[in-house]
């Protein structure tokens, strides 16, 4: 697991696959701000994926990721552009080759062959799901998507390939019914979720790599008996606010590596493409159930320094997602 932000590039269809055997689809709910809290479904598989480039000062950066729906050749073909909110729809895709064939192999990347994030525009909404895949390549989770307008959705998945990049490929999802656009909240040091208080330390810089912080704890007592999720103790995206670029942040050290810990501290490092507004969304393990908090950060212009960062309670509620 690597130390930086991976920063990937993304197509037209959601999806990241591996091998010819079926995937087994689990999901992790939504983060919703105005929704009732909500448990998450235990999990026993999880994969952080790797996204191409690293964000290290002084090193050239690779495109923000999750902006391209064609990327190195592959299409993400998004067969269910349109659903309706409140309705449980399945989603499905296709990952296409240059030739325009689906992709069936893929390698696994930390347990997971795709990892697929749906996200509203404004950034109140937010999954991380794991679909099943088909024999023939296409790709299905069922979906419940709480409120209409505009949501991106985003596969990260790396092919089969020997020298094979990491790729994150984007295409835009359209929930239909009354709209009603909400704002995204301010940055604030701490999140609420479930009984459960995460602060934040630490914030985003544009193009120099950075220390985040999060220290779990529960009714007021550090929690140290963190489960790992993703192959490690903490998963965390970020998406820039306008255009959602997408940033696959990684922990620093891994499970049994002997230098981490299971809490209440994981710490990711991370470098911001640009100045700006980010959406956080740490995901963590504990006592069975995946939990997600969510963190509203703005990055500083360049050589500026970082502004204050935080997050505002978020509460998630989850759908049922065992295949």
């Amino acid at each position: 697991m690597h130390a930086g932000m991976k920063i990937t590039a993304f197509a037209a269809a959601l999806a990241a696959t591996f091998g010819t055997a079926y995937g087994v689809g689990k999901g992790v709910g939504p983060v919703v701000d105005e929704a009732a809290p909500a448990r998450h479904e235990s999990h026993s598989e999880a994969s952080p994926q790797s996204g191409g480039g690293g964000g290290h000062e002084g090193q050239e950066q690779a495109p923000p990721g999750g902006l391209q729906i064609s990327e190195s050749g592959y299409t993400l073909d998004l067969r269910t552009p349109r659903v309706e909110a409140g309705r449980q729809t399945d989603l499905s895709f296709v990952i296409r080759d240059g030739g325009g064939r689906a992709v069936t192999a893929y390698q696994r990347e930390h347990d997971k062959e795709l990892h697929l994030i749906v996200a509203s525009r404004d950034l109140v909404t937010y999954r991380h799901l794991h679909p099943t895949r088909a024999a023939d390549g296409t790709w299905s989770i069922p979906v419940e998507l709480p409120r209409a307008g505009g949501y991106r959705v985003f596969a990260d998945f790396t092919p089969a390939k020997k020298n094979a990049e990491n790729l994150t490929l984007g295409a835009d999802l359209a929930a239909s019914g009354p709209y009603q656009p909400q704002q995204l909240p301010a940055p604030s040091a701490t999140a609420k979720i479930h009984g459960y208080e995460v602060q934040l330390d630490g914030g985003l810089r544009p193009g120099t790599a950075g220390e985040l912080k999060l220290k779990v704890s529960r009714n007021g007592r550090p929690v140290t008996d963190l489960q790992p999720y993703l192959g490690a103790y903490g998963h965390l995206v970020a998406l820039r606010s306008g255009d959602l670029a997408y940033l696959h942040v990684h922990p620093n050290g891994e499970p049994g590596d002997g230098t981490t810990k299971p809490g209440p501290d994981v710490s990711f490092t991370a470098t911001a493409p640009s100045s700006g507004t980010y959406r956080l969304f740490l995901d963590f393990k504990h006592a069975g159930e995946v939990h997600t908090a969510a963190f509203t950060v703005r990055a500083g212009a360049a050589g500026g320094g970082d502004e204050s960062t935080g997050a505002k309670d978020a509460h998630e509620s989850s759908d049922s997602h065992g295949h």
